[in-house]
C-alpha cells in the first residue's frame, strides 16, 4: 500500500520527519563544508609537498634538522602521554567514585587547560622557570635547564594534555557506578585486583580514546611549546616549529613536506580511533545478544 498515509510510516523508519528536501539539504551542506574547509586543504598540502617531485619530498625529510624534530616530538609525546595516563586514570577514579571536598574544584583544574590559550600556558613556565622566574635563579646556580630546552617542552605538552583521558573517562566511570568495585571487595578482592579485572576492562575503550586524542595533540601542539623551546634549530624544535621555520624561509616545498607527516599522523590516529570504535560497537553487540555473566569478573578479581 503507497499513498499519504505511508510517508509517515517511511520517514519513521528513517529516523526523521522531515521532507526528504531537507534531508538532502543538509547531507549537501555537510558533504561540501568537509570538502572545502577540511578535504581540499589537505589535498593542498600534499600536492604542494610533492610539487618538485618525490625526489625534493624525501629530500626534506632526511634533513638533519628534520630528524631531530621527529625524535623530539616523539620524545615529548613519549614522556607526555604516558604521564597523562596516570593522572588522568587517578583522577577520573576520585572524582567518578569518592565524595570529598574540594571535588568541583578539581575538576575545574582538570579543564583548566581547556580554557587557558596555549601561549599563555607556555608564558606561565617562563615565569616559573625562567631566567627572571621564580625559580630561575636556584636552577641557574644548580645548572638545570628547562626553559629553551627539552624539559620545558615536555612540560607544556603535558599542561595542554592532561585533560583528554581524564575527560574521557569521568563521565563513563560515573555512569558505571562502583556496585562492581564493592561486590569485588565484598568477595575478598585486593584495590589492584579489583582496578585490573572490573574497573579496566569497563574503561579500556573510553581510555584508549583519550589516548589516542592525547597523542594526537601532543604530536600538533604549537603555542606552548614554540613559547618555551627557543626555536633552537636541532635542538628544540618538534615538528610543529620545524614547518613555521621552514615557511618563514620561503622553503615552501621542504614546509609543506614536514607538515604532510603531521598530517599523515592525524590521518593514522583517526583511523586507528576508528577501528577502536568499530571494535568497541562490535563488543557493545556482542554483549547485548550474549546473556549477562556478571559474576565472572568479580569472581576473578577475588582469586
Amino acid at each position: 500500500m503507497s499513498g499519504p498515509s505511508s510517508q509517515p510510516i517511511r520517514r519513521a523508519q528513517a529516523g526523521t520527519t522531515e521532507a526528504p528536501w531537507v534531508r538532502y539539504t543538509l547531507i549537501t551542506v555537510a558533504l561540501l563544508f568537509v570538502l572545502l574547509f577540511l578535504v581540499m586543504p589537505l589535498a593542498a598540502v600534499f600536492t604542494e609537498a610533492l610539487r618538485k617531485g618525490f625526489g625534493a619530498y624525501l629530500d626534506a625529510m632526511k634533513e638533519p634538522d628534520a630528524w631531530s624534530a621527529i625524535q623530539l616530538t616523539l620524545i615529548a609525546a613519549a614522556i607526555a602521554v604516558p604521564l597523562n595516563l596516570v593522572f588522568g586514570v587517578s583522577a577520573a577514579w576520585a572524582i567518578a567514585k569518592y565524595e570529598f571536598r574540594g571535588k568541583s574544584f578539581l575538576t575545574t583544574l582538570v579543564d583548566l587547560p581547556f580554557s587557558v590559550s596555549p601561549v599563555v600556558a607556555g608564558l606561565m613556565y617562563v615565569l616559573l622557570f625562567g631566567a627572571q622566574g621564580w625559580f630561575g635563579p636556584w636552577l641557574q646556580a644548580h645548572d638545570v635547564k628547562i626553559i629553551f630546552a627539552v624539559p620545558g617542552i615536555v612540560l607544556a605538552t603535558v599542561f595542554v594534555t592532561f585533560p583528554f583521558i581524564a575527560r574521557e573517562l569521568i563521565p563513563l566511570m560515573q555512569a558505571q557506578g562502583s556496585d562492581e568495585e564493592q561486590a569485588a571487595i565484598v568477595l575478598g578482592a585486593t584495590g589492584w585486583q579489583t582496578f585490573w579485572y572490573v574497573t579496566l576492562p569497563n574503561i579500556k575503550w573510553g581510555l584508549i580514546y583519550g589516548v589516542i586524542l592525547c597523542n594526537a595533540r601532543a604530536m600538533g601542539e604549537f603555542g606552548a611549546v614554540s613559547v618555551v623551546s627557543g626555536h633552537i634549530r636541532g635542538q628544540t624544535n618538534t615538528l610543529p616549529l620545524h614547518v613555521e621555520i621552514l615557511y618563514n624561509e620561503y622553503q615552501s616545498v621542504a614546509a609543506f613536506a614536514v607538515a604532510s607527516l603531521l598530517a599523515i599522523l592525524a590521518l593514522v590516529t583517526r583511523a586507528i580511533k576508528s577501528v577502536a570504535e568499530w571494535r568497541h560497537e562490535a563488543e557493545m553487540k556482542a554483549a547485548a545478544v550474549l546473556p549477562p555473566e556478571r559474576p565472572a569478573p568479580l569472581a576473578a578479581a577475588a582469586l
